[in-house]
């Protein structure tokens, strides 16, 4: 379960206070898809960086399963993020110079995961997002679009995080493949019992998720269930 609780975010600009999460409250239970949808500035990137320990709050809690990010330490929050959070991008932010396969592995070697099993989870994952035998030894500048956005999602789901984000994660993609990207998240969510907050400007598939969170200056306006 996440559980957020009376968030709030603050930073100055000049001699001005601005309120980037406005006592945000919500909860998705485990292996359930939400969506985050609001206009430009409405505190989504913010509150994706709180959920990712990018950022820390001014106030309030983020549990993720029973422990409370906003009490941990530096060194408990470098942890965190490696093993419990995975993050997917619009932008891929795929390793050129390294095969699907090799960008998939990379977040296990840091967790001194062994190679051989690195290996095997890693073509497993690839497999489970869609990607052909062949096209796993490709490096990201031989891959669609779509293609390489599997990855990024293969890559996310290697440490068996508790809390997958993403963000903007079909904002490069044609209409169709960003569909299909969104199915591949929303089973992923299911068959890897894993919890996934997907930051969106597309209504339509926002409203086809488990839950759609509505942000506005800052703050949660409704909650929505499809």
């Amino acid at each position: 379960m996440l559980e957020v609780k009376n968030l709030v975010k603050t930073f100055r600009s000049g001699d001005t206070t601005v309120i980037a999460a406005n006592d945000i409250s919500f909860s998705v239970p485990d292996g359930q898809f939400a969506s985050v949808v609001g206009r430009s500035g409405s505190g989504k990137s913010t509150l994706l960086s709180l959920l990712g320990a990018l950022d820390l709050p001014t106030s309030g809690s983020i549990v993720v399963g029973d422990r409370d990010i906003t009490k941990m330490r530096d060194h408990e929050l470098i942890g965190y993020r490696g093993r419990s959070i995975g993050f997917v991008f619009q932008s891929y932010n795929l390793v050129p110079n390294l095969t699907a396969l090799e960008n998939v592995m990379l977040p296990m070697e840091f967790a001194k995961t062994p190679k051989a099993e690195r290996i095997k989870r890693g073509k497993s994952l690839l497999q489970e997002v869609g990607l052909q035998d062949d096209q796993m030894g490709r490096k990201p500048g031989r891959l669609s679009g779509g293609q390489q956005q599997r990855v990024a999602i293969a890559r996310a789901l290697a440490n068996r995080p508790q809390l997958i984000l993403a963000d903007e994660p079909t904002g490069n993609l044609d209409a169709t493949t960003g569909k299909m990207i969104f199915d591949l998240l929303h089973s992923l969510s299911r068959k890897e019992k894993t919890t996934i907050i997907v930051v969106t400007h597309d209504l339509e598939i926002a409203g086809k998720t488990d839950k759609t969170f509505h942000l506005d200056d800052g703050r949660l306006v409704s909650n929505n269930r499809s």
